[in-house]
């Protein structure tokens, strides 16, 4: 199946014609206007996205996940992710997208990016008012985008790095309203970071149970108090997330899709991911296709 064009959206899709627009600044209203408020399914490669809802409500999928949010609602969609929404047309809001290398560049090379940042998320409306902040933050990179005042980039780079570590620092408090306290969410959320690195190097359990200090069986015992999931199944799921969305929206071939994914024998990814997802990747990709099965 060949990949649609309207699937990838590259950042020279998303960007005004400037020549220093380090970033791409627009309000939700300029493609919701243009799009009936729904946007279709698509995802960006190399880009870190981040939006932020102020009035309106917001409906959609990513990653096969379903959500509904009233706002005030943050959302930042990691690269690859597929997502589509479906905003109320009395939406207000602001989107922010930048280069993933750039980013890395603000967060000082941090694993930040890759861990915390690897995977989409929303969060909905805190119970501190840090929304205020939020959108302050958006609005200041509204005006420098459209202004052409001296040290443009700069300001813009420096809001930019500000929003990324306000949504980093809301996520880790979400996570613990949500996970509850203590050593056990803090053990989840490093495991989560270093499947995000790894999942591709099939490595073992007792890899990632060394690297985070402890032993499988409790790394394993953790994970399903807090995620009601076994670290090896946690692990699992995101290497087939990746090889549903490689399947669903690129044409490589499943030999290709399985070496990229780290599996020398293709016949070996086939039995796996059948059993996992219940079709062979073949029967899966001609139900994207036909649009009997979502391919989140």
């Amino acid at each position: 199946m060949a990949a649609s064009p309207l699937l990838l959206v590259p950042f020279r899709e998303v960007r005004h014609d400037q020549p220093d627009d380090c970033l791409h600044y627009e309000s939700v209203a300029v493609r919701g206007a243009e799009m009936d408020w729904t946007i279709p399914a698509h995802r960006h490669d190399g880009l870190h996205q981040f939006q932020f809802l102020e009035h309106g409500s917001v409906r959609g999928t990513i990653d096969g996940q379903d959500f509904t949010a009233q706002a005030p609602v943050m959302l930042m969609l990691a690269p690859g992710s597929v997502h589509g929404f479906t905003y109320t047309p009395d939406a207000v809001g602001h989107q922010v997208t930048l280069p993933t290398t750039t980013l890395r560049q603000l967060l000082g090379g941090s694993k930040l990016v890759d861990g915390e940042m690897g995977t989409s998320y929303v969060l909905p409306r805190s119970d501190d008012g840090s929304e205020t902040e939020c959108a302050n933050l958006f609005a200041q990179v509204a005006r420098e985008f459209r202004n052409q005042s001296p040290g443009r980039v700069h300001a813009l780079l420096a809001c930019a790095t500000l929003l990324a570590v306000q949504f980093l620092r809301r996520r880790g408090e979400h996570f613990k309203r949500e996970r509850g306290q203590g050593e056990r969410d803090a053990l989840v959320r490093r495991y989560l970071a270093l499947v995000e690195q790894h999942y591709r190097g099939h490595e073992a359990l007792s890899f990632y149970a060394q690297a985070l200090g402890v032993t499988p069986d409790h790394l394993s015992r953790t994970c399903r108090h807090v995620l009601r999931q076994s670290a090896l199944q946690i692990l699992h799921e995101r290497l087939m997330l990746e090889a549903r969305r490689l399947l669903a929206y690129s044409s490589m071939s499943v030999t290709q899709v399985a070496q990229l994914l780290g599996y020398e024998d293709a016949a070996y990814f086939s039995k796996f991911f059948n059993r996992a997802v219940g079709n062979t990747p073949s029967e899966y990709r001609a139900l994207v296709a036909s649009g009997v099965k979502g391919a989140g």
